[in-house]
């Protein structure tokens, strides 16, 4: 007698893992499940597969997304980079020395700047030259004033550019003052100038175009800088006992220094310290006055007048001072001195800006 399932001639085929196969397909339907896995071990589909696909699927697409975020941010830090160099380079052009005025005016600029695209260095070195043949004349010298003031003019300019063909004028020298940019085309030059033995100031108007210079008008005398009498130096206690002691020791330094002989000077120098002389331009005449400070220990700031006397010719007239003829000179310094073993030594040594007050 057969045992298990019969099968009939021409009847489907049924078994039970058919009809589990046929129900998990329905309720796959049934909720519009798609993706279905193939499993290995059964060859039907797997439910927790699918959802293990789809969790797969979620992560893949956070990560897309992290990855333009970190784009964004990429190029945002680029952006900001790029904005602080040029930002930088804008900043460090305008803090250069000669971007602004005396006054901080902006587009003032010193010599060796360019300000609003306008040649700041050619041009000032055109004015000086102009400004040489422009504040001399004289009538025996007219028409070679002419032609120097020429190259600087525009073609049909008055020749003489306002002069009237009297009178003289000499000029001992011409420096530049400043520039006053007031376009990518126009400035004004300022030239500071002795002329007959007078300090002068002199506006220069410049125009600049595809690379060629002009003085677009008539130059301006302007006031030059006032003179101004300095604040009266503070009274001075002094060291009496320092001042004797280096105005004893000092004469010996100086003689050194007016040489310029490197041992000589080594001698004098403090620990670390590498002086250099005066190479012969002047030999020593007297020490004329030592300011000590009262107060302070090893290390003092002084002030020193002494007398120098010029590698000049000696004068043809008759003696009128101590140095029988020969030319001399005062001269102030300020200095450092440093004590060590009882002797002081020389750590710095300068021009004095400041005025001696009345000792005491």
């Amino acid at each position: 007698m057969a045992t298990g399932n019969q099968v009939l001639p021409g009847a489907p085929v049924t078994t039970e893992r058919a009809e589990t196969a046929e129900q998990q397909m329905m309720a796959g339907r049934g909720t519009g499940s798609v993706g279905w896995v193939a499993s290995q071990d059964t060859g039907y589909a797997s439910g927790e597969t699918v959802e293990q696909a789809q969790r797969t699927a979620r992560r893949g697409a956070g990560g897309r997304w992290l990855v333009w975020v970190l784009r964004a941010v990429v190029w945002v830090v680029l952006l900001l980079i790029g904005y602080r160099g040029i930002a930088a380079i804008v900043t460090s052009y305008e803090g250069k020395p000669g971007s602004t005025g005396a006054a901080g005016a902006p587009g003032a600029a010193g010599a060796g700047q360019s300000a609003h695209g306008f040649p700041v260095s050619l041009a000032s070195a055109f004015a000086v030259e102009f400004g040489q043949a422009y504040l001399n004349f004289s009538p025996a010298t007219a028409a070679q004033r002419a032609s120097e003031l020429a190259p600087f003019l525009p073609p049909g300019t008055d020749s003489q550019l306002g002069w009237n063909g009297s009178g003289s004028q000499t000029v001992q020298s011409v420096q530049l003052a400043g520039v006053d940019v007031r376009s990518a085309n126009r400035a004004v030059v300022s030239l500071l100038a002795v002329a007959n033995g007078r300090l002068i100031e002199l506006g220069v108007p410049v125009y600049y175009s595809g690379g060629g210079l002009v003085v677009s008008g008539q130059p301006a005398l302007t006031s030059p800088p006032a003179g101004i009498a300095p604040p009266a130096g503070a009274k001075v206690t002094v060291d009496r006992p320092v001042q004797q002691a280096l105005t004893g020791q000092l004469p010996a330094f100086f003689r050194a220094y007016g040489s310029g002989t490197a041992a000589q000077l080594a001698a004098f120098a403090a620990p670390g310290v590498r002086l250099s002389g005066l190479s012969g331009e002047v030999s020593f005449g007297s020490i004329v006055n030592v300011t000590v400070p009262a107060g302070g220990g090893t290390t003092r700031d002084i002030t020193v007048t002494v007398a120098w006397l010029p590698a000049s010719t000696p004068s043809a007239g008759p003696p009128t001072t101590s140095a029988g003829g020969r030319a001399q000179i005062d001269m102030t310094y300020a200095m450092t001195v440093v004590q060590r073993a009882g002797r002081w030594y020389v750590s710095s040594i300068g021009a004095s800006t400041t005025l001696a007050g009345p000792s005491s």
